[in-house]
């Protein structure tokens, strides 16, 4: 099958730190061609992937400070994408909004993963395409807008053999933040359940440009190198490093989370989640068994003393259940199999290309 995959220019696929959209579509493409799938990324230029690489900039844009207008390089791309839509099967957009109305407009389908939430100004634009075909990453983050054409939910996988898993954490325990450092993600709480609890805080992640007044004001003042402690962006070995060495990593969001791959990758590596069930988080956490659903900071507490009762091996098996690159890409085929024959059944033509996506 022919496919492209259209990501955000923002960070590199796969990126170097922080990134789950770009994670996610670095996975799957490069899945998609181990299947035998003809695969074109249109990302930055930096990118690495199995797939053939188009990009209308050479470098992630969050390299490229200097760049004034984001949103005409954005343009550029999907100009790019639908002025060749004819050489796709399928089109399977991670950008949002920006690519509805280009999809109306060829005869190729395009199915749209919604990987952020949704506010007030979003709904409406999505409203004004709402038969495109969308592919939810939780059946949460449908809740504010149900009447779109959903063809599916898709849960985020991650490629689990990349994890290393710890039986045990540390011998010095410690709790773990692991994140973008802003308001909804909840690092100030997380300090503040730390403190309450006497158990030491490490937390590590990317600070953007507009978190810095935030960071400054909320996380800095408490950092001491010892019970508070921020070690900066952290690399996929950093990262599963940081999560299994943990007795527990903190989720203490504070919006409705679409999905939250790190939840995963932390059980992953072994080590149960305290997380606010918001949004997402009750579909991927197992509450009392790969960790614990904590409505305030005295619930986070109180969860950090019953943590002997989670099986690590069992936070393991749940994510390779659920939350495997093979899910997530037989997920996405039934979606784009679906699409495509419902393309050809209108048109008159054969279903041979749809039976070919079940190989």
């Amino acid at each position: 099958m022919r496919i492209a995959q259209v990501a955000p220019l923002w960070e590199r696929v796969p990126p170097p730190g922080y990134g789950g959209v770009e994670l996610v579509v670095g996975l799957l493409t490069d899945e998609l061609v181990r299947r035998g799938h003809e695969v074109t990324l249109f990302a930055s230029g930096d990118s690495l992937t199995l797939a053939n690489l188009e990009s209308v900039y050479p470098r992630a844009f969050r390299l490229e400070p200097s760049i004034s207008e984001y949103s005409a390089y954005e343009a550029l791309q999907l100009s790019r994408v639908y002025k060749q839509a004819n050489k796709f099967d399928v089109i399977h957009s991670h950008v949002g909004y920006n690519s509805l109305f280009h999809a109306s407009f060829v005869d190729t389908p395009t199915v749209h993963t919604l990987h952020g939430a949704f506010n007030s100004d979003t709904k409406k634009v999505y409203s004004e395409a709402k038969e495109q075909p969308y592919i939810s990453i939780s059946d949460a983050q449908r809740e504010p807008i149900q009447e779109l054409n959903y063809a599916a939910t898709v849960y985020n996988g991650i490629d689990t053999e990349s994890h290393r898993f710890y039986a045990k954490p540390q011998n010095s325990p410690y709790l773990a933040f692991l994140g973008r450092l802003s308001p909804e993600k909840g690092p100030h709480i997380a300090i503040e359940i730390a403190q309450k609890s006497g158990v030491p805080l490490k937390m590590a992640g990317k600070v953007d440009r507009v978190d810095v007044d935030y960071f400054e004001s909320k996380i800095k003042p408490h950092l001491d190198g010892k019970n508070i402690e921020y070690l900066g962006e952290a690399n996929h070995f950093e990262k599963n490093e940081l999560l299994g060495g943990a007795i527990a990593m903190l989720f203490p969001i504070t919006w409705r989370e679409p999905f939250g791959l790190v939840m995963t990758e932390s059980m992953a590596a072994g080590t149960p989640v305290l997380a606010k069930p918001l949004g997402s988080v009750p579909e991927v956490i197992a509450h009392g068994k790969t960790g614990f659903l904590c409505h305030s900071v005295d619930d986070y507490v109180d969860a950090i003393q019953r943590l002997g009762e989670i099986d690590r091996s069992e936070c393991r098996a749940h994510v390779e259940r659920n939350f495997s690159i093979k899910s997530m890409v037989d997920g996405y085929l039934e979606v784009y199999s679906k699409v495509t024959r419902k393309r050809f059944d209108k048109n008159g033509h054969s279903r041979f290309l749809a039976n070919l996506l079940m190989r």
